[in-house]
């Protein structure tokens, strides 16, 4: 797909959301959230992305279904900004009758620091001037995921990059929620195909478990009517060696 082809598609789902949005805000059918984020560092499916503290806002729409969101990573120190990052989501969600929920989501992720136009859409293929490769701002990914029913809510979902990504990455995780004593678990294990055409996405070109742990959420009363969600995680990617230990604050 072209560079002008992505570009037109961008820009008209863009349009589409924001048409849906004021249509159905006038109904009152749309559902508007909005949270900023607070963690030691920024890891993301076992990759240390950012040694330093990250805010990482977030702001999306939802309805009948459909959600468009964007969200942020903005560390904390200037050596570390070409780590900043702002991805686009749009997903769809339906719940089956057997209580089964399943979602598809396509995500842009998007550097502003890689010192790339924001409306360059081009491939990682694409040549500009006949000899001066340029990889373009922004790669796609589509994913599904599926939940069960309440008396087993495992989830199970895999990601794929379809657009300026040479390896055309894989990545999959299983995800099951438990509550003990007021305390929200999830327990997690992620892992990817890898790719021999470009291993350092993930650190590998073969099948490895680069994501595995645990995430307790649990709220912090700060007064009566107000209390801050604290997250803790104890991560470990067994194909890296290493392992980590996050906290963050939700607002």
């Amino acid at each position: 797909m072209t560079q002008r082809k992505i570009l037109i598609l961008y820009t008209t789902t863009m349009l589409l959301i924001l048409t849906m949005a004021v249509s159905a805000g006038a109904e009152g059918g749309v559902v508007v959230n909005s949270s900023v984020d607070f963690y030691n560092r920024y890891v993301w499916r076992g990759l240390d992305i950012a040694r330093t503290p990250s805010i990482q806002p977030s702001l999306s729409l939802g309805y009948c279904g459909f959600e468009f969101g964007t969200w942020g990573a903005y560390t904390l120190s200037n050596e570390a900004s070409d780590n900043d990052e702002i991805d686009f989501w749009l997903s769809y969600t339906r719940p089956l009758e057997n209580g089964v929920s399943v979602t598809a989501i396509i995500t842009d992720y998007y550097f502003p620091n890689a010192g790339i136009d924001f409306f360059n859409f081009n491939d990682f293929n694409a040549v500009v001037e006949d000899t001066i490769p340029d990889p373009g701002a922004h790669t796609l990914e589509a994913g599904l995921s599926i939940t069960g029913p309440a008396p087993f809510p495992v989830t199970v979902s895999g990601y794929v990059n379809f657009y300026n990504e040479a390896g055309d990455n894989t990545y999959f995780q299983v995800d099951y929620p438990l509550t003990v004593s007021e305390t929200n678990l999830n327990f997690f294990c992620g892992f990817t195909g890898g790719s021999k055409d470009n291993p350092d996405y993930y650190g590998t070109d073969d099948l490895q478990a680069i994501n595995i742990g645990v995430t307790a959420v649990r709220n912090i009363k700060v007064s009566e009517t107000f209390a801050l969600p604290l997250t803790v995680s104890s991560i470990v990617n067994p194909n890296a060696e290493i392992s980590y230990l996050l906290v963050g604050l939700s607002f």
